[in-house]
């Protein structure tokens, strides 16, 4: 789900056609950051398993299938979410990445 609010005290956007800036909140029903677990790393909502490590793991080659495999407690769906949480986290953050030659 996605929610827009506009930004606190947002203004026209100049040779925008008066369009507004907005915060975008995107919700996710699976992952969870609650500081008392994991002390606050994003997990798989009533786990202790990182979307790190669920991303890590598609990295390294495993399927989503070998996932739910090797972590009972994982739905296929939770995988999937761990991705879009991934993408949104990078989305919303400047990467520091070295400039390529």
């Amino acid at each position: 789900m996605v929610v827009t609010s506009p930004a606190p005290g947002a203004q026209d956007v100049p040779g925008c056609g008066g369009h507004h800036i907005y915060h975008v909140v995107v919700e996710f029903a699976r992952v969870s950051v609650d500081h008392r677990v994991m002390g606050g790393v994003p997990c798989i909502r009533g786990t202790r398993i990182p979307v790190a490590t669920v991303v890590g793991s598609l990295a390294e080659g495993m399927t989503a299938d070998d996932l739910v495999r090797e972590f009972p407690q994982l739905a296929l769906e939770d995988v999937a979410e761990a991705l879009r949480y991934a993408a949104a986290a990078v989305d919303e953050r400047q990467l520091p990445l070295r400039p390529t030659a």
